[in-house]
């Protein structure tokens, strides 16, 4: 059996297949995400999300607690509430679980100025869960807390990641 997401960008979705390895594939879970509020893109410094095909390069905050905030892909100590939201309106809260991605098309998303993993681009847990489904984020996925760690137990460090924009 092997896992594959892929994340629709025109329906704001993230859908877990798994497949025999003999042409038969089917979907196992589906999830809302929230992808960039400036849409696809590829290049360093754009804050869309980058297209195509991708693997996950890391997984970080295996048994962290849900909400617990991470900075330079370092657990800070915080567990996110509104009343830290609240505190530093501004910030965007990288919450619960990071499935760090990246890309595996030299020239469109590796390498360069379009390159994935050095953007920085994650899928992650997020204060603003009641904004998922929308696109609002700086150009990483944001699920919902308890999804994300849902599919942070589901995949392993490669599994294969289809950005797509239909």
């Amino acid at each position: 059996m092997t896992l594959q997401l892929t994340i629709s960008l025109a329906t704001q979705q993230l859908f877990v297949h798994d497949s025999d390895g003999h042409g038969n594939e089917w979907l196992i879970r589906q999830f809302s995400v929230s992808t960039a509020a400036k849409g696809a893109g590829e290049q360093n410094g754009s804050f869309q999300t980058p297209r195509g095909r991708h693997l996950i390069a890391e997984k970080i905050g295996e048994d962290a607690p849900m909400y617990a905030a991470f900075r330079g892909r370092k657990q800070t100590g915080e567990i996110w509430t509104s009343q830290l939201g609240t505190a530093d309106p501004q910030r965007d809260w990288i919450l619960s679980r990071i499935l760090w991605l990246a890309g595996c098309e030299p020239g469109k998303n590796q390498g360069g100025n379009v390159d994935t993993q050095a953007r920085y681009i994650y899928i992650h847990g997020t204060h603003a869960e009641d904004r998922i489904g929308t696109p609002c984020s700086h150009g990483c996925i944001r699920m919902n807390n308890a999804d994300v760690i849902d599919v942070f137990d589901l995949v392993e460090t490669g599994t294969a990641v289809d950005i797509i924009e239909q």
